[in-house]
């Protein structure tokens, strides 16, 4: 019988912020400069981006090139890397796909979802690790927590320019935003199939 390594675990946030209330702001200012669309949800078949639909997800994206941020990219994929070494153990991982710059108004959520196609139909490279970073200031809004669907689903109290990875077969979802914007940045990493 094999067992998973003790060290391995499927959830992990960063210390402390890796980026800076100016940071944070330079990448908002960039999201904003990028065409802005009403996010779907799901995927029909290769090609396609899905649907739209209010009662599953309520919020605003745009998606910011590498080349606009190129050090942005550098810090989250060094994050990244160490987080992976760490905490999953995965191999080959990479930036996958340009960075979902997202924003929750007030009324705004996106309901219980996984990030990685169980299908298969859109993989490889597969999406293996997700990545949230705060933006805004904890002040700006309430509501729009990021929750977790595992054991004690508390959710992460995270600080403004703060990461969390997690696998990104683990359901998840954010919470009805009570009061003002959440802003945040969402970034996935790939690698090769699982074996």
């Amino acid at each position: 019988m094999m067992f998973e390594p003790i060290w391995k675990s499927l959830l992990a946030n960063t210390t402390s912020p890796i980026f800076t209330p100016e940071q944070c702001q330079n990448i908002i200012d960039m999201g904003h400069q990028q065409k802005s669309e009403q996010a779907r949800v799901g995927m029909q078949h290769k090609g396609t981006e899905g649907g739209y639909d209010a009662k599953k997800r309520v919020t605003t994206i745009s998606w910011i090139p590498f080349p606009a941020l190129p050090d942005m990219y550098k810090i989250i994929e060094r994050s990244m890397l160490q987080v992976n070494g760490n905490h999953f153990g995965y191999e080959g991982m990479a930036l996958g796909e340009p960075a979902q710059f997202t924003e929750y108004p007030k009324g705004g959520f996106y309901d219980w979802h996984m990030d990685a196609d169980v299908s298969g139909t859109h993989e490889p490279p597969v999406r293996k690790i997700s990545m949230t970073i705060l933006l805004s200031n904890q002040s700006e809004f309430e509501g729009g927590d990021l929750e977790f669907m595992t054991p004690g689903n508390k959710p992460p109290q995270l600080m403004q320019g703060q990461a969390i990875f997690f696998c990104s077969l683990i359901r998840h979802r954010v919470t009805k935003v009570k009061r003002g914007v959440r802003r945040s940045l969402v970034q996935w990493f790939c690698g090769p199939p699982f074996k």
